[in-house]
């Protein structure tokens, strides 16, 4: 072990958190929500102050509205409510990517676009809410010493050098694509195929142009780009590299300008910032150790051609915050925990998988095979709804549709949106005759783990309700379902797989 000086005064933290990004941040904001004592190590100074990831999905956003975000998510984002289209040399549309509603299932938009700093900001504001999550910026974790029952984390102060140590129950690593802790934990990546250098060019427009709202994916052999309407006047343009190009003068000006020319000149627009990406598609096989997690880029990385980057690590943060809760509280062993990599990972492959085959069509650069492309699309245009694949095995009452995927959020006759009424605790709608016919044991149960129960028989939930052929369904904190019911012997049986349902609680969080 390094040497290294201990901080005697520092608490036992429930959770560590190794990184400050986006999943980060929103895992902070979960977490301390929860009421758990957290402690944040971020080795850098302050946001990365340029763009980066440009879009999310009406899911994250339900994710940020259960973080007491919303508003202030909304201020800084706008919807996108005219998908993507994917379109050859000639500007015929091949395919377009629905799935764009501006009232979506999740109570909001379906897809967003932001610029990245300005929702860290939100984020990391939100985290100062409270008090029992101490972040400290440039400390970078150097390594960490597991044991029985915590982890000690090892750190170095950037600002003069000093050596600190912490203690905490869990460590997360959202620590990037070069994740420590996914090294510490010894996780192999499984590459799925793609890995394609393209220059990234971000630029503020100086003055009105004829561009489209929408974002188009340019799929011209000659040179594959995509076109983006980030926010305000941010527009960005993704290029794909070709043999021969020279990646230190694809980022200069002189070679920048020439390649968006047809659309915007340096009289419309200023450079932002132009950098290479090489877009991976890669996963983590092994998200937990012990009491070592990832999340986020740390576990996964995914080509941009869905925009689920980002989208993905914060799904991660709002798979996990609930269940460190659960084991943290006494309310489940730690064995919970083994759920999230066996929901997420599959999750979060059929989202790659997708990415990987847009960017075979995208990145088509043989004219034969795009001539060949084109005429297969022409004969059969197609619109793609946005995916939602379900959860792989875990904390899931059963195996089919609907369980495993989220439950809509429809607004409520008084205004509210539902996750508004149910809190963030598991939840039981149904209709008023199951309900009532439930016995004793299982009321006993619900109060127990604090399940909020809802009659649900009349407005949009008893149309989903009469569509899945249910009189209830009990959802998760994450507001996954959880299983559907039939009668009492099925609703009693789904609601024992409530972690703590059958025990009372006797172990609270530690401090």
């Amino acid at each position: 072990m390094s040497e290294r000086l201990v901080d005697t005064t520092d608490v036992m933290h429930d959770v560590a958190i190794v990184g400050f990004g986006p999943a980060g941040a929103v895992l902070a904001n979960l977490l301390g929500a929860a009421g758990l004592w957290v402690l944040v190590l971020e080795k850098d100074a302050d946001i990365y102050p340029l763009p980066r990831a440009i879009h999310f999905d009406g899911e994250v956003m339900r994710v940020f509205q259960n973080a007491g975000l919303r508003t202030e998510v909304e201020a800084v984002s706008r919807p996108g409510t005219q998908g993507m289209h994917f379109v050859n040399a000639d500007n015929e549309t091949l395919l377009v990517r629905a799935g764009t509603a501006a009232l979506g299932p999740h109570g909001c938009a379906s897809n967003y676009y932001f610029h990245q700093p300005e929702l860290e900001r939100v984020l990391r504001d939100g985290v100062a809410r409270y008090a029992q999550v101490r972040v400290l910026l440039q400390h970078e974790v150097t390594d960490v010493d597991e044991g029985a029952d915590h982890v000690v984390l090892n750190a170095t102060d950037r600002r003069g050098g000093a050596k600190r140590s912490f203690q905490a129950r869990y460590v997360v690593g959202c620590d990037s694509a070069r994740s420590g802790i996914r090294k510490q934990i010894g996780s192999a990546m499984e590459d799925m195929g793609l890995h394609q250098p393209w220059l990234v060019f971000d630029a503020i427009l100086k003055r009105p142009v004829d561009l489209p709202d929408h974002t188009v994916q340019h799929c011209d052999p000659v040179r594959p780009m995509t076109y983006c309407n980030v926010t305000g006047n941010r527009r960005r343009w993704e290029i794909m590299l070709m043999p021969g190009d020279d990646p230190a003068h694809m980022v200069q000006p002189d070679a920048l300008w020439p390649l968006v020319a047809r659309w915007v000149t340096p009289a419309d627009a200023t450079l932002e910032r132009a950098v290479i990406y090489t877009f991976h598609s890669v996963i983590a096989k092994g998200w937990r150790r012990g009491r070592l997690l990832i999340a986020g880029d740390a576990a996964h990385q995914t080509p941009p051609f869905l925009g689920q980057g980002m989208c993905a690590g914060i799904r991660d943060a709002a798979n996990l915050a609930w269940k460190l809760e659960a084991v943290l509280r006494g309310h489940a062993s730690d064995a919970l925990l083994d759920t999230y990599e066996s929901e997420r990972a599959p999750h979060v492959r059929a989202f790659i998988e997708l990415a990987v085959r847009l960017g075979d069509i995208i990145q088509t650069t043989d004219a034969d095979k795009a001539q060949a492309r084109d005429r297969r699309f022409r004969a059969d245009p197609e619109i793609f709804e946005f995916p939602a694949p379900p959860l792989g095995p875990g904390l899931l009452a059963g195996s089919t549709a609907p369980v495993g995927r989220p439950f809509p959020q429809p607004r409520m006759p008084d205004g509210r949106l539902l996750d508004a009424w149910l809190g963030t605790q598991f939840a039981v709608i149904g209709r008023k005759p199951l309900l009532q016919s439930v016995d004793d044991a299982t009321r006993a149960g619900w109060s127990r783990t604090a399940t909020t129960v809802m009659e649900g028989s009349g407005h949009e939930i008893g149309a989903w309700l009469d569509a899945h052929e249910a009189n209830a369904v009990v959802l998760r904190p994450d507001r996954y379902v959880l299983g559907i019911a039939k009668d009492a012997a099925d609703l009693d049986r789904i609601s024992r797989t409530i972690p703590g349902f059958n025990q009372r609680f006797s172990k609270g969080t530690q401090a």
